[in-house]
């Protein structure tokens, strides 16, 4: 004669205290600190008050800028635009992309140009 066996019932207490101490441990282990922040502003649709100033046309690839339609690299952006730069206030920038431009690499250029006082930078949508 075969017994039967009887089942045990899973005991939840120690699945809890793993998800509890996992979820202390996440807690107190990660940072709520904003490393950088990019100011960035898009080209939007309406009617703009026309700029004293005559904007920058600076064109971002994955391989190189160009400002104006001078090649510049991304450490010679500053200078170009410090040679372009007028004595008003507020220099109008726009940034158009061309190509596979990555995320990052627009980040790299956006911080760039953000050492460079006085620019008003606008991001052009990539289509």
């Amino acid at each position: 004669m075969r017994r039967a066996r009887r089942r045990r019932r899973m005991s939840m207490t120690s699945l809890i205290d793993v998800i509890f101490l996992l979820l202390l441990f996440f807690m107190l282990s990660s940072s709520f600190t904003r490393f950088a922040e990019v100011d960035l502003t898009t080209a939007g649709g309406g009617g703009v008050a026309m700029a004293e100033a005559r904007p920058v046309f600076l064109r971002l690839g994955p391989e190189g800028v160009s400002v104006n339609g001078v090649e510049a690299g991304l450490d010679g952006v500053p200078g170009a635009l410090g040679a372009l730069s007028g004595e008003s206030g507020e220099m109008p920038v726009i940034v158009a992309m061309r190509g596979a431009v990555t995320a990052q690499r627009l980040t790299d250029l956006l911080v760039v140009l953000r050492g460079v006082p006085g620019l008003r930078v606008t991001v052009l949508e990539a289509g």
